[in-house]
C-alpha cells in the first residue's frame, strides 16, 4: 500500500487540479502575481539589470508562484498551501534577492565562491527540482537529474561516454552561480521575450477572443462537409497564435469543437484525435510557436523574425494534411455540415469582433518591420487595450487587466520553470562535450548517409521530447540532436526545425503522447486509441522535416516566389496523395493496392531529388485519372 502510494505520487500522469484560494488568501496571491507580472513589464523597459540578476528576479518570482499554486501532492490543501509550501516560496524569493546582492562580490573575486554561496546554490537547485516535478512532471525532472549525474560520474559510464568527472564545488558553481547553467540563455529568453508575448495572449484571451476565433472558425467552415472538425483545425491553427501550450489549446477549442464533432456523427476518439493533433499544430504556427521560436533565434543568433517567418510554409502543410484526412474522413462516413441555423454569421462575427484581429496583425507587422519582439509586444499590449475599446462587448475594464496580469504571471510560473531546469541539460552538455559525442555516434551508425542520420536525429529527437512541454522539449533536442545534423552539412535554421518539429510532434506519438490523453479526457475516446489515430493524422508533420531540410526554400533559405510556391505545391499534392492512402478514400473507396500506390506516390513527392518529384507528379497524374475510370464502376460513397 505505501509502495502504491509513492509510485502514484510519482505518476507522470498523474493531474493535480492547481489551488483556488478564497477570501484575504485569494487577494494576496493576486497581488503577488499582479506585481510579478508588472516587475517584469519593468524589468523589460525601464529596468536596467544585468541578465543573470534579471533572470534571478524571474526564476525566483515564478518559483513561488509555483508553490503556491501547484500542490505538493493530491492530499494536500487546495484551498491554502501549507506550512512548507510557503517556506519553499519564501527560500525562492530569497535566492533571487541572494544573486542580486552576492554576484557582483563573485564576480570581484573572480568567481571564488564561499561556502553560503555554495550552500545557496544546492538549496536553489533543490528548489527548482522540487518546483519541476509540481509543475511540469517527472519526465523532464528525470533527465535533467540524469544529466547532472552524468556530469559527476563521468567515469563510470561506458565507452565513448565516459568523461573525467567534475567535483560538487564545480557544478554548483557552473550551474548555478554563473550565466551557463540555470541563469543562461534559455532562462534569458524565458524572463524577457516569452514572458512578455504570454502576457500577451493573456491580455487578448481577458478581451475573450478565443470565442472570437472558434465562431470565426464556425462562420468559415462549419456549414461544410465535415464542418466541426474542419473548424477545430482552423480554431485551434488560430489560438496557436497566441497560446504557447498543445495541452491549454486542446482545453480551449477542445471543449467547444469535440462535442460538435461527436454531434454529427465523428466517433468519439476520432474526434478527440482531430483536436490533439490540430492544438499540436498550434505550436508550430507563428509567431509564439510555443515560445520556442525567441529560444531559436537565441541559440542561432538570427533575428526573431526570421525564425517567424520561416515557420509560416511548413505550418501551412501541416495543418492542409489535417484537413485533407478530416475531409476524406468526413465524405468517407457521409457526414455533413453543421445546420444552417448553428452557423454564426460571418458578417455579424466580424462586425462584433474582428477588430481583434488588429492587435495580431499590428505585432506581426511591428516584427516583420524589424522592430524587437520586445518592444513589439509592450506595443501589442498597448494597442489590445485601446482596440478593445472600440466595442463594449470587448472593451477591458480594470478588472480585465488585473485578471490579464494574473494570468500572465501564473502561465509563465511552468515556462520559467522548465527553461531554468533544462539548464542543467544545457550546462552538462558543454562541461562535458557530450553533443559532440552524440554527433560523432550518429556519424559513425549512419555511415555518413544523411537520411539515416536524420532517422536517427528522429527518433532521439521524439523519445527526449515524450512528456517534456513544447519549449523544454525544443531546447533538450536541440541540444543534442541539432548538432549532429549540423556537422553532416545540415544548414543551422533547418536542423533546430527539424529539432522543434519532433520535439512537438512527441506529444501526440504513443506512449507518452500527453496532448492526446488530454484530449481523451474530452471526447471520452479510450486514450491509445486518440494517440493512435491522432498519430495518423499528424503523419505529414512527421515527414515535413525531413521535406525542409532537402528544400530549405521552404523556411526561406535562398527565397524565390517561383521555387516557393512551386515547393509548396508539390509538398501539397504530396500530402495529399499521403491522407488518400491512410484513409483509403477520394472518388470512391480504394482498395489496398490502391492505397499502397498513392502511399508510395505520395512519398516520391517530397522526394529531395527534383527528377524524382517530377516523375512521381506524372505517376499521380496517372494514378488520379485511373482512379477516377475506376470509381465510375464502384459503389457510390453515402
Amino acid at each position: 500500500m505505501v509502495w502504491r502510494k509513492i509510485l502514484g505520487a510519482l505518476s507522470p500522469f498523474e493531474t493535480i487540479p492547481l489551488r483556488k484560494f478564497e477570501g484575504t488568501l485569494a487577494k494576496a496571491f493576486l497581488l503577488f502575481t499582479v506585481s510579478t507580472s508588472l516587475i517584469h513589464c519593468w524589468m523589460n523597459t525601464a529596468g536596467i539589470l544585468m541578465s543573470i540578476k534579471m533572470n534571478a528576479i524571474h526564476l525566483g518570482t515564478l518559483m513561488a508562484v509555483t508553490y503556491l499554486l501547484y500542490p505538493a501532492r493530491s492530499a494536500s490543501p487546495r484551498h491554502r498551501p501549507s506550512l512548507p509550501d510557503l517556506l519553499c516560496a519564501g527560500l525562492s524569493l530569497f535566492s533571487a534577492v541572494y544573486m542580486l546582492v552576492a554576484y557582483d562580490r563573485l564576480l570581484e573575486s573572480n568567481m571564488n565562491p564561499l561556502v553560503f554561496d555554495l550552500v545557496m546554490a544546492a538549496v536553489t537547485m533543490l528548489l527548482l527540482t522540487e518546483a519541476s516535478r509540481r509543475s511540469i512532471g517527472i519526465p523532464l525532472t528525470l533527465l535533467s537529474l540524469f544529466f547532472l549525474a552524468y556530469t559527476r560520474l563521468g567515469p563510470h559510464f561506458p565507452g565513448l561516454l565516459a568523461h573525467r568527472g567534475f567535483t560538487w564545488q564545480r557544478i554548483l558553481l557552473r550551474m548555478v552561480l554563473t550565466d551557463e547553467g540555470i541563469y543562461g540563455t534559455t532562462l534569458t529568453v524565458s524572463a524577457s521575450y516569452v514572458f512578455m508575448f504570454i502576457l500577451f495572449g493573456s491580455f487578448l484571451a481577458a478581451t475573450r477572443t478565443s470565442e472570437f476565433f472558434n465562431d470565426l472558425a464556425m462562420a468559415l467552415a462549419g456549414r461544410y462537409r465535415g464542418g466541426p472538425a474542419k473548424v477545430s483545425v482552423l480554431a485551434s491553427a488560430l489560438m496557436g497564435t497566441i497560446s504557447g501550450s498543445a495541452q491549454a489549446n486542446v482545453a480551449t477549442t477542445g471543449a467547444f469543437t469535440i462535442p460538435l464533432m461527436k454531434k454529427i456523427g465523428y466517433p468519439n476518439f476520432f474526434a478527440g484525435a482531430v483536436e490533439a493533433s490540430a492544438s499540436t499544430g498550434g505550436i508550430l504556427m507563428p509567431p509564439i510557436m510555443g515560445a520556442s521560436a525567441f529560444i531559436m533565434s537565441s541559440f542561432l543568433g538570427i533575428p526573431y523574425v526570421t525564425i517567424m517567418l520561416a515557420g509560416f510554409g511548413p505550418a501551412v502543410l501541416y495543418f492542409l494534411g489535417i484537413l485533407f484526412m478530416v475531409d476524406l474522413q468526413a465524405k468517407k462516413q457521409g457526414m455533413r455540415g453543421v445546420p444552417p441555423e448553428e452557423v454564426p454569421s460571418l458578417a455579424k462575427t466580424m462586425k462584433e469582433r474582428g477588430h481583434m484581429l488588429l492587435p495580431l496583425g499590428f505585432i506581426m507587422y511591428m516584427l516583420v518591420a524589424g522592430y524587437t519582439p520586445l518592444f513589439s509586444a509592450m506595443a501589442g499590449l498597448v494597442a489590445i487595450v485601446v482596440v478593445s475599446s472600440v466595442r463594449k462587448t470587448t472593451r477591458m475594464r480594470l478588472s480585465d487587466v488585473i485578471t490579464a496580469l494574473d494570468e500572465g504571471a501564473k502561465s509563465s510560473a511552468p515556462v520559467a520553470v522548465s527553461c531554468a531546469i533544462v539548464g542543467f541539460i544545457v550546462g552538462s552538455v558543454g562541461m562535458t562535450g557530450l553533443g559532440q559525442v552524440i554527433a560523432m555516434n550518429i556519424m559513425h551508425f549512419s555511415g555518413g548517409m544523411l537520411w539515416l542520420a536524420m532517422v536517427l536525429c528522429m527518433v532521439a529527437s521524439l523519445i527526449l521530447g515524450m512528456g517534456l512541454p513544447s519549449t523544454a522539449c525544443y531546447i533538450v533536442v536541440a541540444t543534442i540532436a541539432a548538432p549532429a545534423m549540423q556537422s553532416m552539412g545540415v544548414l543551422p535554421l533547418a536542423a533546430h526545425f527539424f529539432a522543434f518539429y519532433y520535439g512537438t510532434l512527441s506529444g501526440v506519438v504513443p506512449p507518452v503522447a500527453l496532448t492526446s490523453f488530454t484530449a481523451a479526457g474530452l471526447s471520452g475516446g479510450r486514450p491509445t486509441k486518440v494517440a493512435l489515430v491522432g498519430l495518423a493524422l499528424a503523419s505529414s508533420g512527421l515527414i515535413l522535416p525531413f521535406f525542409f531540410v532537402y528544400n530549405p526554400i521552404l523556411l526561406g533559405i535562398s527565397f524565390s516566389w517561383s521555387a516557393f510556391l512551386w515547393t509548396m505545391a508539390i509538398a501539397g499534392l504530396g500530402i495529399f496523395a499521403l491522407s488518400v492512402a491512410f484513409i483509403g478514400v477520394w472518388r470512391s473507396r480504394l482498395p489496398f493496392w490502391e492505397r499502397v500506390l498513392f502511399l508510395l506516390v505520395g512519398l516520391l513527392l517530397v522526394h529531395p531529388v527534383q527528377t524524382e518529384r517530377l516523375l512521381a507528379f506524372g505517376a499521380f497524374a496517372v494514378l488520379a485519372t485511373l482512379h477516377g475510370v475506376l470509381s465510375r464502376r464502384r459503389p457510390a460513397l453515402p
